[in-house]
């Protein structure tokens, strides 16, 4: 049976390319149509807001899975679960692109969230289950580098596929990419869970409460959000600023976002080369920088206030940004081996719901206008960034 076929050892070096090939996914099923937010507005004749809903939604449903997800991975194992999220995604990808009523978008992008949940949070297990010491600890350390590639290719190619093709081909583009995953999935993967975990409802809240008691692992996953928080904000808004308040195309929205994507890229890079310094004196050096550059950005804009000045402040806010991410996620997840598909999805899943509900607020109270809105929402994110990593250094725990 395909669902119960375990994983055969010579088949380990293509099935872990092909998990690092999802962990973006999540990346992929928001960035590859955010060049098409303003035109998806005109089309469907909605305002800006009902537009960026969709993304938020997709956080909530996303973060919200993750929570318990992990636990049905524990127990019931990471294949099946995969193979059929990756179905129930492709078939709600091609109604999103063949529907023009919103409710049925948002429904759909629910069912996106949910779907991507089992799956990243299977991949992120499959780690624990193959890989352990170093080699684990370094592998682990990659899943944020590996995880900017959305945000890096996913708008550049948006941007095109919206300008020659209309948003709906964004929706046929990740329709396309979730169908090759899945007939390589059939033919090269297979289940890695050693040992699975008894479905007690009481056990298992046992574990999720010793978890969340875990102070230092919580906040570790609040510094995530916060993070993260930088980059969806400009998710949300950058398109609007760049489409509608400077008149540009989203083929330049498309490439802003990519050079934004590889800010967090490179932060994240330079977070798995300094993974031995002391965490507490790197992380509020980091974080001294991106406060540094967030009131740049806000002087500035009294003074000159435009595409390349607006990309140059947000590259180091974002770059820093990733190397808070690298370093948290890092941490966060090998906190808990023995309960890998649990840990994985409490860290995903309240990092997205910190994501989902912190950034839609802030767009609303700082709509997307112009780029001095954006230096105020990147700045309130920061001041809560110093105050939790403050809050973190003052718990005795070990770092990496």
């Amino acid at each position: 049976m395909i669902f119960t076929k375990h994983l055969k050892p010579k088949n380990q070096r293509v099935s872990t390319l092909l998990a690092f090939a999802l962990i973006p996914l999540s990346g992929f099923a928001t960035d590859v149509y955010i060049p098409s937010l303003p035109s998806m507005a005109a089309d469907l004749r909605l305002s800006d807001i009902q537009v960026q809903l969709t993304l938020s939604l997709f956080l909530i449903s996303y973060g919200v899975a993750q929570l318990f997800v992990g636990s049905l991975l524990d127990a019931f194992g990471r294949y099946r679960i995969n193979i059929v999220s990756l179905i129930v995604f492709a078939l709600a990808s091609v109604i999103v692109a063949n529907t023009g009523n919103i409710y049925m978008i948002y429904a759909m992008r629910i069912i996106h969230g949910i779907t991507v949940g089992a799956i990243v949070v299977s991949k992120r297990a499959y780690f624990v289950d193959v890989y352990s010491g170093a080699q684990l600890k370094n592998y682990l350390s990659m899943f944020s580098i590996i995880w900017a590639t959305a945000p890096i290719v996913a708008p550049f190619a948006g941007g095109y596929l919206q300008t020659y093709f209309g948003w709906q081909a964004n929706f046929y583009f990740l329709t396309g990419f979730a169908l090759l995953i899945l007939v390589l999935e059939l033919v090269f993967s297979g289940e890695t869970i050693k040992q699975k975990m008894a479905f007690n409802l009481k056990t298992i809240s046992a574990i999720y409460t010793g978890m969340i008691k875990t102070s230092s692992f919580t906040l570790g996953i609040v510094m995530l959000g916060l993070s993260y928080s930088m980059v969806m904000i400009y998710n949300m808004t950058g398109p609007f600023i760049i489409e509608q308040q400077l008149g540009l195309t989203p083929i330049v929205a498309g490439y802003s976002s990519l050079i934004l994507g590889g800010a967090v890229m490179l932060g994240g890079i330079f977070g798995k080369a300094t993974i031995n310094q002391p965490f507490n004196k790197k992380l509020f050096l980091n974080l001294g920088l991106q406060a540094l550059f967030g009131i740049l950005m806000l002087g500035s804009t009294g003074f000159v206030s435009n595409l390349y000045s607006m990309i140059c402040f947000a590259f180091v806010i974002h770059a820093t940004s990733g190397y808070t991410f690298n370093s948290f996620f890092t941490y966060c997840l090998s906190r808990f081996p023995t309960n890998a598909g649990i840990a994985g999805g409490l860290t995903g899943g309240i990092n997205y719901v910190i994501v989902s509900f912190l950034s839609y607020i802030i767009i609303a109270l700082v709509p997307a206008k112009n780029e001095t809105n954006l230096s105020y929402s990147y700045l309130i994110l920061i001041a809560l960034s110093l105050l939790v990593m403050w809050v973190v250094s003052r718990i005795p725990v070990k770092r990496n």
